[in-house]
């Protein structure tokens, strides 16, 4: 859903517009304090700002840009700008965002596979070092062998991620 703010009246002719281009439900707010309480209570994939608002109101503008969320800006003058170009930019800043969002998921899948890697690796050590011990109980030495059994088992999910 993408929140569009702005007090121009033409900007209703272009809710439908900005729809076909984004795919998602475009709401209109006419004032900041409104959106503002929108902001907080529902979440969007990008908020249409008129410049017009955010210069008359730069205390309520602040407060937007404070609560977007995950919600990408895209300020636009509304006066002077087309549809067209309006929702072009929009269709570029949610691209963006995509990308973004693909490229922190793998950042982070990447980091904990890392992680997850380091332990199952300690673990296969601490095993190895544990089954080295003299008299060491045949059922530990058996647990121990099924330990690192699982081990090698994770190594290798991990490894084919």
């Amino acid at each position: 859903m993408i929140l569009l703010i702005s007090c121009l009246s033409e900007t209703r002719n272009c809710i439908r517009a900005l729809e076909e281009a984004s795919q998602e439900t475009v709401e209109l707010c006419s004032d900041l304090h409104e959106a503002v309480a929108r902001l907080s209570t529902q979440e969007f994939s990008a908020v249409l700002l008129d410049q017009f608002l955010l210069e008359a109101e730069p205390d309520h503008a602040e407060a937007i840009f404070k609560n977007l969320g995950c919600a990408v800006p895209v300020c636009v003058n509304f006066a002077i700008a087309g549809i067209a170009r309006i929702a072009r930019e929009l269709r570029s800043a949610l691209q963006r965002r995509k990308r973004e969002v693909l490229a922190a998921k793998q950042d982070a899948q990447q980091a904990l596979r890392q992680e997850l890697n380091d332990t199952v690796t300690a673990l296969l050590l601490s095993c190895e070092m544990a089954l080295l011990v003299p008299d060491l109980p045949v059922q530990a030495a058996s647990k121990m062998h099924d330990i690192e059994a699982l081990a090698r088992e994770v190594s290798a999910k991990l490894g084919r991620v």
